[in-house]
């Protein structure tokens, strides 16, 4: 469009500069050429310096005239006072939240726990029965005869186990060969799913979302609002609703993979060290932060380009880990033969992003990275205490709802609130 509108610019200022051009037709008649020049000439010996003068400034005035195209639109400072506000109700929400949950997971519990022993009281009650009955059955069984011992042997107990692997087995006789394979595609996912640690169950969800925005962004039809809701953009008409949901997008594969595989490999040790509610809270809190370093750092330096990736929220979560647990080995997937620190991982990661933001590299968005990672740091040193250890009155608020909504009974027996998942102290 620059070179288009300096085209268009120079030949109007050329057509009014020049007291003899001609236009495209008459440049192909040599006769309206001739007859033009002459009676410009004469007019020109003619002329008065009065009528000179007006000439000039007839001429002139088409100079000033129509001007060339605008100049390309000031992108306006935009103003980030509505994504903080945003970042800091979000992540109060979170954690918030994530108390709540808490609450409900221990009351489901205890809940568990006594309807478990309610049944087991009468598992028991039934043994004891049935201890009873086969007693009997020996004593009368020792006062027969030998001929008579066989036919005096509870035989309902065998009776009942034969005819249940019976049935069982006409059933699976009874199914197609996909119905089998399907069945025991299933069984081997439950056993795999029930190896699995909380963390990395966690970490199982979270893949999942981004997995299917990742098939989202392959639709066409879906490519304006992917663009507007899932990439974060601080001259964006929308701010907030992308920051959160840019934490879950991907375009490339080989980005998300990377990122997913770090979040599984570091699930484990942080839902151990803060529980899987706290955990939770932590991940969304550092994608909005993280995203909210990156507007301000954008702003600052006037480069607004969109950003996506769950970069942010997975720094956060290996520097709460590498910040917790230092001495922890570390090992590069393709070379497991180097192995390092834990400690000196995150400061060579800090290092890089730094470099990376004061040189202004945009291959990553290194603010978002370096928000995630500064975020981990100070949660794990200060935010636990302030912010964790201090649910109680939510969740005493909470439980007094619960307990209202239940007709003033506790409902599932009623958790201590002080009580929380492991490393919640």
């Amino acid at each position: 469009m620059a070179c288009r509108g300096f085209i268009t610019k120079w030949g109007k200022t050329e057509f009014y500069r020049s007291p003899i051009t001609f236009s495209r037709c008459s440049r192909l008649n040599p006769y309206q050429q001739q007859r033009s020049g002459f009676r410009r000439e004469a007019k020109r010996t003619d002329t008065k310096k009065g009528n000179v003068n007006q000439q000039q400034t007839k001429t002139s005035t088409p100079e000033a005239g129509p001007p060339g195209p605008p100049p390309p639109r000031k992108v306006k400072q935009p103003r980030l006072f509505r994504p903080l506000m945003f970042t800091v109700g979000f992540a109060g929400c979170s954690f918030g939240g994530a108390a709540i949950l808490q609450y409900e997971t221990l009351k489901a519990r205890v809940q568990t726990a006594k309807d478990g022993e309610e049944l087991e009281k009468l598992v028991m009650v039934r043994i004891l029965q049935n201890c009873f009955t086969l007693s009997t059955s020996l004593s009368t069984f020792a006062n027969c005869s030998v001929n008579n011992q066989l036919e005096s042997v509870p035989h309902h107990f065998v009776n009942e186990g034969s005819q249940d692997m019976a049935y069982w087995h006409d059933w699976w006789n009874q199914l197609s060969s996909f119905q089998r394979q399907l069945l025991l595609l299933v069984s081997m996912v439950d056993d795999f799913w029930r190896s699995l640690t909380e963390g990395q169950r966690t970490a199982t969800g979270i893949m999942a979302i981004n997995a299917a925005v990742l098939c989202c962004w392959r639709i066409p039809a879906m490519q304006r609002t992917m663009i507007k809701y899932f990439t974060s953009n601080p001259a964006s008409k929308t701010q907030c609703l992308p920051m959160i949901l840019s934490s879950f997008s991907h375009y490339s594969i080989i980005h998300m993979v990377a990122n997913m595989y770090v979040l599984w490999t570091f699930s484990s040790g942080i839902v151990s060290l803060l529980g899987k509610e706290q955990f939770l809270a932590v991940y969304l809190s550092a994608g909005v932060i993280s995203t909210m370093v990156s507007y301000a750092c954008k702003t600052a330096t006037g480069r607004f380009y969109p950003s996506l990736g769950a970069s942010g929220a997975v720094m956060a979560v290996l520097a709460a880990v590498c910040t917790k647990v230092p001495e922890a080995k570390l090992g590069i997937i393709f070379l497991p033969m180097v192995t390092f620190t834990a400690g000196n991982a995150l400061k060579a990661l800090v290092a890089i992003d730094t470099a990376g933001l004061i040189l202004g590299w945009r291959l990553f968005d290194h603010a978002a990275h370096l928000g995630g990672a500064l975020f981990g740091v100070w949660y794990v040193a200060y935010g636990h205490k302030l912010i964790w250890r201090r649910r109680e009155p939510l969740v005493k608020l909470w439980h007094e709802l619960r307990s209202k909504g239940g007709k003033g009974s506790r409902p599932g027996g009623g958790p201590e609130v002080r009580g929380g998942g492991g490393g919640q102290k």
